[in-house]
């Protein structure tokens, strides 16, 4: 699973402020205690309530709940921040302040989630200065598409795959991201301003850096403007990575799923981790997020539940740029026991690039933008990214390496975090700095294989796609062909799954879907071909609607618990 962005999880910080290290100092005024000073007042973990009510003994204005990091922030007379800060239930009070993510007088220690601080925190520079930044390593992301904004509008940057999702007809979205989601997984995983200058990387704090600057983007879009989308469509996308994962000089080496559903059935019967276990046996590390629903849940979402796969929780900084005091994030779903995370990385208030217009920038662009180039979203998407562009590094560093093997460096060199359980935190925090000088392992890993037999409906779980308020559900793909999952299951293994556009009998690429429509309440019928998309534009950074003429298309639990 990926990044949360909806405010039922703790998935979105909701405001562009920077938390201090501790005992930060508090803002001053010149016009007396009396005046009113902007701050972030912070609650002790189980005393929701707490910061607000000290706001309001003090004369106080309780501004945006920011419930990600269990505060508030507030206008306070100056005169009593020390009494806010000794409240009952108050753990830190510091100055929020606007910051510029990236510009010439950012500091690196203002903004604890900044590209700048997570590239640094968890060794990527460190690679950078011995040489590794991506180059020659490819990225497959499937996710809501990539918008080439400024930085990753690089030449060679990104590539797209074929556009799977629904709003593949249009020819104004086709490839680009609607949603908002891929783009901000893309740069934090290989984001780069046009003016940072290879060679020195470590340390530019003046331009936007994802972790692996120079690493290439396979973008193979699945999800609309809503996020919505079907296991068949993701399947599908994996299909097609797996049989093109080489061509015209793509060297795709990592592949990067930010969402899960909650499955049904075991992984060794899933159809999604049977097509996730065939990418990784074709040489391509699968990095897959563990999970949104926090340490009430016992085991982790599909495909990230199959232990072949490197599932990816997400840490805690806890406002700091020290790591003694990480944690795992509230959020971060637990293992069982048996299969937890490989590891954690950093996963909360973490930013990356505004996809001006998307649907997570018109819904929570008030609270989450930073400037008109950044936004910042907490979850184990962004962790899931961060690890995948560190697996993008590693590559680079051992280019024979198997996936087996570099799964077993991020593993065995990630830094445990105190107090947590292994079911939270696996091996513990990715640490490239030690997994840079770690030797190669002679490793293979051996579990029980998947089949794929099961059922597609089970690997839905209960996320599914519907349309006119009906659900697409038991073994029928996006278009209502039948899917015979020992057929798909053959056909992934000989690498057949794809002919030319064709995937299970129907054409599935370029601007037109063709054979296939919703009629009624079952998908059946003959054609997408006229239902003309209508007000769907991205014109003057504006997405508009999200149906096709007559037909609503929505995403049952995929926009809000599915992209982690």
């Amino acid at each position: 699973m990926g990044i949360t962005w909806t405010r039922r999880s703790s998935g979105l910080a909701l405001a562009a402020l920077g938390l201090l290290a501790a005992a930060p100092q508090l803002p001053q005024t010149d016009a007396g205690a009396a005046r009113l000073v902007s701050v972030i007042v912070r609650a002790n973990p189980g005393s929701a309530g707490a910061a607000a009510r000290a706001v309001a003994a003090a004369g106080g204005r309780v501004g945006a709940r920011l419930d990600v990091i269990d505060a508030v922030a507030a206008r306070v007379p100056a005169g009593s921040l020390a009494a806010v800060a000794g409240s009952p239930g108050v753990a830190q009070v510091t100055p929020d302040t606007g910051i510029q993510l990236l510009g010439a007088d950012y500091q690196p220690g203002g903004d604890i989630g900044s590209a700048f601080n997570v590239t640094q925190i968890t060794g990527a520079q460190a690679m950078w200065a011995a040489g590794y930044t991506g180059k020659g390593v490819d990225v497959a992301l499937i996710d809501s598409g990539v918008t080439p904004v400024a930085g990753l509008d690089g030449a060679g940057k990104l590539v797209n795959g074929p556009d799977l999702s629904v709003e593949s007809q249009a020819p104004n979205l086709a490839y680009l991201d609607s949603f908002g989601h891929g783009t901000f997984m893309a740069g934090l995983i290989a984001g780069r301003d046009g003016g940072a200058t290879a060679g020195a990387y470590p340390g530019d704090s003046a331009d936007f850096l994802g972790m692996a600057p120079d690493a290439g983007i396979l973008s193979v879009k699945v999800a609309d403007s809503h996020g919505a989308t079907d296991v068949s469509q993701v399947i599908a996308a994996i299909a097609w990575v797996i049989q093109h994962r080489l061509d015209n000089g793509l060297n795709v080496r990592v592949l990067n799923l930010s969402f899960g559903t909650d499955s049904t059935q075991p992984y060794v019967l899933d159809p999604l981790a049977f097509a996730a276990e065939k990418a990784w046996q074709s040489g391509i590390v699968v990095v897959a997020s563990a999970g949104n629903a926090g340490w009430k849940t016992s085991g982790l979402l599909n495909p990230a539940f199959d232990p072949y796969l490197v599932a990816v929780g997400a840490s805690d900084s806890n406002g700091t740029l020290a790591t003694a005091d990480d944690t795992v994030a509230a959020f971060s779903n637990h293992g069982d026991g048996t299969r937890n995370p490989d590891l954690v990385a950093p996963g909360r208030s973490v930013q990356s690039l505004r996809d001006p217009g998307s649907y997570i920038d018109d819904t929570y662009g008030a609270t989450g933008a930073l400037g008109a180039r950044f936004f910042r979203g907490s979850g184990t998407s962004e962790a899931t990214a961060v690890v995948s562009g560190a697996a993008a590094l590693l590559v680079q560093q051992r280019p024979n390496a198997t996936p087996d093997q570099i799964k077993a460096i991020l593993a065995s060199t990630a830094t445990p975090l105190a107090g947590q359980p292994a079911t939270a935190e696996g091996h513990g925090e990715l640490n490239l700095g030690a997994a840079r000088v770690a030797a190669t392992p002679l490793t293979a890993q051996v579990f029980v294989p998947s089949t794929g037999l099961g059922s597609l409906e089970g690997a839905r779980g209960t996320v599914h796609l519907v349309l006119n308020g009906t659900p697409l559900s038991g073994e029928r793909d996006i278009f209502g062909a039948a899917v015979s999952t020992l057929g798909l299951a053959n056909s992934l293994s000989r690498g057949t799954a794809w002919r030319g556009g064709s995937f299970n009998g129907n054409t599935w690429t370029g601007n037109t879907w063709t054979g296939n429509t919703w009629t009624g309440n079952t998908w059946t019928g003959n054609t997408w071909t006229g239902n003309t998309w209508t007000g769907n534009t991205w014109s003057g950074n504006t997405w508009t609607g999200n149906t096709w003429t007559g037909n609503t298309w929505t995403g049952n639990t995929w926009s809000s618990s599915s992209w982690g």
